[in-house]
């Protein structure tokens, strides 16, 4: 049975209560989009009146969310008219005007945590705070399908089985898609993206490797890795790996490997400082559970290692990690990658070459620390290293930046 059409509510309203009535007008307005009513979910109910309601619109919120809940009750929908005079409303709206908008959005995220129907991080998808189109309609069926299976009883809103299910609306194909599923939307849009976002010349340079980096990029068969693989494995030894007074690696490890110091350094440093996979406890470094997973899982230690590549180093600007990602470019193409050819394809002013160069640098000491180069030129494993941190990085979630 459809809903009833709003503007025939709105009469009813205006007849029966013509206080109410506009507020409810303005209401529905910025909670539908013109939208029909049907469409909306609680996670639509909840960020109007938790947010929206409090940090835009002007006026009596209390009045306000009232006169929507008689719009949406006389509209059949009790559980959502509930929500707009509820304690947790009230004490949400009460924050905002006393303590300001960062309390108010502090208390807006914890409810919303609470009603279980704001889809969760899951292993093939970080949600961005800034979402496309296509990403938002797959959290927006995402967080139906939750709803739904809390509203029946057959999920808790703290349930573990959150990710379970939202991982299953995100990989199982869709009728409303073609056949196609969420997961492959979002991320073929956060691919277009990246190749679309940074002016001309990177357009020129990325644009093929949008059909490259479509599908997965599986790990090499040969072998790869090596000095990574050994350190982590060294580490989980009882006594784990000792270092130096100065933290360096023992000479005792260092003997006992086929690699020279400085090149299990940068291994470490690597496995370390971005890969959670090492961590120092006194004069030792010990593997950690993280390692312990990569260590029992080749393909995730691919994909761990090969995003490495571009993850920045602490205080790094964004700009550097671009300067990256151009060469990892550039060398996938067999093309050279030195500052000329870095600095062609992203604009930069003569104190930012100085910045290529240190970048250049520091992505070269990770590809020699495992061993994806030779004479400066990527190995086949260094090739399919390259496309698997670019993929991996084209699709991160998008997050604001806080200047602060």
């Amino acid at each position: 049975m459809p809903a009833p059409d709003v503007a025939a509510l709105l009469s009813e309203l205006e007849r029966s209560e013509p206080a109410s009535a506009e507020h409810a007008r303005s209401a529905i307005d910025w909670l539908t989009g013109g939208e029909p009513l049907e469409t909306i979910t609680e996670l639509n109910v909840c960020e109007f009146l938790w947010y929206t309601l409090p940090a835009k619109v002007t006026g009596d919120r209390t009045v306000i969310a009232h006169a929507l809940g008689r719009l949406l009750r006389l509209g059949g929908l009790e559980r959502y008219a509930a929500l707009c005079s509820s304690p947790t409303t009230a004490h949400i709206l009460r924050t905002y005007a006393r303590l300001g908008e960062d309390a108010g959005m502090a208390a807006y995220q914890s409810a919303l945590d609470a009603t279980g129907v704001l889809p969760p991080d899951v292993p093939e998808l970080h949600w961005s705070s800034i979402m496309g189109p296509e990403e938002l309609g797959a959290h927006g069926a995402c967080s139906a399908a939750l709803e739904l299976a809390i509203v029946s009883g057959r999920l808790a809103p703290d349930s573990a089985e959150r990710q379970t299910l939202t991982s299953h609306w995100l990989t199982a194909p869709r009728p409303e898609l073609g056949g196609d599923n969420w997961l492959h939307r979002v991320q073929g849009e956060r691919l277009n993206r990246w190749v679309l976002g940074r002016g001309t010349a990177w357009r020129e340079l990325a644009q093929p490797f949008e059909v490259r980096l479509h599908a997965p990029i599986p790990a090499p068969d040969e072998a790869h890795l090596g000095a990574l693989r050994w350190l982590l494995t060294v580490g989980r030894r009882p006594g784990g790996i000792p270092l130096t007074q100065r933290g360096n690696l023992a000479r005792s490890v260092l003997a006992e490997s086929t690699w020279s110091g400085a090149e299990l350094a940068a291994v470490r440093e690597v496995a370390q400082g971005h890969m959670g996979a090492l961590r120092q406890s006194g004069r030792r470094l010990v593997t950690t559970p993280v390692g312990e997973r990569l260590l029992g899982d080749a393909d995730l230690l691919w994909e761990t290692a090969a995003a490495a590549l571009l993850a920045p180093v602490s205080g790094e600007s964004g700009f550097r990690t671009s300067a990256r990602e151009v060469a990892l470019m550039l060398l996938a193409d067999g093309a050279p990658a030195d500052r000329e050819h870095v600095t062609a394809v992203i604009d930069c002013t003569e104190w930012q070459a100085v910045e290529v160069d240190a970048s250049l640098t520091e992505l070269n000491r990770r590809l020699d620390a495992f061993g994806l180069r030779v004479d400066g030129d990527l190995t086949p494993a260094g090739r399919s290293a390259a496309l698997a941190a670019l993929r991996s990085h084209a699709l991160r979630p998008r997050q604001y930046v806080n200047l602060t």
